[in-house]
């Protein structure tokens, strides 16, 4: 029985010696125990089944060698992570200085003049040391469809869906008029719920010191952590019509990609079969990539789905390429202490694990059949604990110098640190069928990932809220996602962490080549301390506060009882 363990799947090189070990004293005890009897003069033929256990501990070193040896000289990836800096270095040499640069740049971007307090919301920006002034244009393109309706029009459609039964929506006031009342500044309401996931605080927080001048909004905010709006292509043309349809463990794909375009452009990797991620917003388009609808769990049985198609205007924190939810940052980034960074629980890069970790719970999707096994956090786990052998594709230089693609069921389960700590959102026959299938472990404290070199982070039900924790350590974040954050625009890929592709194809060779490699090493090593660096300097609460801000004032525009309808 222990000489059936594969070694290469153990979590160290002497592990894996241990079971050649232990199989070789359960054979001596075995011989031992057979006697000296004469029937037994072939005892000694017997020693030969030490192969049973010392062959593949053979094979697997010599693989593993094998290859290493055959590592491209010059990675391809070392060309995407060049030309990532050098992107992300324009973007920040291209920020505007002055605030007439700013609204020029306004007026390029977007065709319309800065909303009403623009001007104040610069000199803010500038005060608190942004170093991002110009990169907004997700809140645009989010305000967009609504700036066709009028502002009449949009508070109509805001009372009206915040009057719909089970609707699950937070209908918040913000108000500068009641700064030193002594009541909050945000004030959120639900028809039955108290808990509003501490929404109003987060607001409060983020809004606290921003300029005292006069400034109301009101606003939806989605309780659900799924994303909620489907805004139809002729936008306006409703006047205030939606309808909501519950979805609920049940496939959305077809609803929330009916208006993709039939000619979707098919990209964001690097050209050929490989799938290194290089452009993040075409990798996440689910129009370009029909392939997902069976591969991630909002799309196959979302836990919770309440689809809301029309022009609502809504906030949530995170929602895919097709779908016009507006965004703004989780209350995890800066509310819920348990998703902070605790410096005193990091170890410095030399001291952490050279492996890739990730523990967690099987959240992402409601299981009621074998469907669970296309689930993005199953696939996942199955992958990293080589639960399903196939091939897998990794990338070798041949005697010609050539970099090449080769296929070989070899994965060094050594480099990983992967499993479920709690298995739950699925039919009782289901969860005991993942509970067979995966090796579950009891429980991980919420810092572990701290003592590897990288931490993986992925979609659960909605947006990933460790993320943040991550990117402040010490360690590299892998981040694979298909959900639209109000952070895209300011973080790079392969400057600030690494992007995962869905599908996963590219992740053998990317982890071998972090953890195994002397390039690789240090190119992980300067992404973990860019990421921190940046984190530090660009997702300060001040820096939340200056996107809720800046969203503050065009939601003001927008609802505008005076405002007319506009294309834009």
């Amino acid at each position: 029985m222990v000489a059936t363990r594969d070694p290469s799947m153990q979590a160290s090189q002497l592990q894996g010696y241990a079971l050649v070990l232990a199989s070789c004293l359960a054979l001596g005890q075995v011989i031992q125990m057979l006697g000296p009897s004469k029937k037994m003069r072939a005892r000694p033929i017997l020693w030969v089944f030490i192969l049973v256990s010392l062959v593949p501990y053979m094979v697997s070193i010599y693989t593993a060698n094998q290859a290493q040896s055959l590592v491209p000289r010059v990675h391809p990836l070392e060309a995407v992570i060049v030309n990532a800096k050098m992107e992300f270095e324009g973007m920040l040499a291209r920020q505007s200085k002055n605030y007439p640069t700013a609204e020029r740049e306004y007026r390029r971007r977007h065709g319309i003049d800065p909303p009403p307090g623009f001007q104040e919301w610069y000199i803010f920006a500038r005060e608190y040391q942004s170093p991002v002034i110009d990169e907004f244009d997700m809140i645009l393109e989010s305000i967009r469809p609504f700036l066709r309706l009028s502002g009449k029009e949009i508070n109509t459609i805001i009372k009206k869906a915040a009057n719909t039964p089970n609707v699950e929506l937070w209908d918040c006031n913000f108000s500068l008029d009641r700064i030193g009342t002594g009541s909050n500044t945000t004030e959120c309401t639900h028809p039955w719920r108290t808990n509003d996931r501490h929404f109003g605080l987060m607001f409060d927080r983020l809004l606290k010191d921003i300029p005292k001048r006069p400034l109301d909004v009101r606003f939806l905010v989605n309780h659900l952590d799924e994303p909620r709006v489907l805004i139809p292509p002729s936008s306006g043309s409703d006047k205030g019509q939606f309808q909501l349809t519950d979805l609920t463990q049940k496939s959305t794909w077809d609803a929330i990609t009916k208006h993709c375009p039939s000619n979707a452009d098919k990209g964001g990797r690097v050209e050929g079969a490989f799938t290194f991620i290089t452009n993040n917003s075409q990798a996440m388009d689910l129009c370009a990539h029909p392939e997902y609808k069976n591969m991630h769990g909002l799309f196959i049985g979302p836990t919770s789905f309440g689809l809301i198609e029309g022009t609502v205007p809504i906030l949530s924190t995170g929602a895919p390429s097709t779908m016009g939810d507006i965004l703004f940052p989780s209350p995890a980034y800066n509310v819920e202490s348990d998703f902070h960074y605790n410096p005193g629980h990091d170890v410095g890069w030399d001291k952490k694990k050279n492996k890739l970790y990730w523990a967690g719970s099987t959240t992402g999707g409601f299981v009621s059949d074998r469907s669970w096994t296309s689930f993005h956090r199953q696939r996942f786990v199955s992958l990293a604990q080589n639960l399903e052998p196939k091939q897998h594709t990794y990338l070798q230089e041949s005697n010609k110098g050539v970099v090449e693609q080769k296929k070989t069921s070899f994965w060094n389960g050594r480099l990983f640190d992967v499993a479920f700590t709690r298995i739950f959102q699925c039919a009782r026959k289901n969860c005991h069928d993942q509970r067979q299938h995966f090796r579950t472990r009891n429980w991980a404290d919420k810092d572990e990932a701290m003592k590897y070199k990288l931490a993986f982070d992925l979609d659960g039900n909605g947006i990933s809220g460790r993320y943040y924790k991550l990117l402040a350590s010490k360690s590299v974040p892998l981040k694979q996602t298909v959900l639209k954050e109000w952070h895209d625009e300011r973080l790079m890929p392969w400057v600030h962490y690494v992007p995962v592709s869905l599908g996963m194809e590219e992740l053998p060779e990317l982890i071998f080549w972090l953890t195994s490699t002397k390039a690789g090493q240090e190119r992980a090593k300067a992404i973990a301390e860019q990421g921190r660096e940046w984190y530090n300097k660009a997702f300060r609460e001040v820096d939340m506060g200056i996107y809720v801000y800046r969203l503050m004032l065009e939601l003001a525009r927008v609802q505008d009882p005076g405002r007319e309808a506009f294309a834009v």
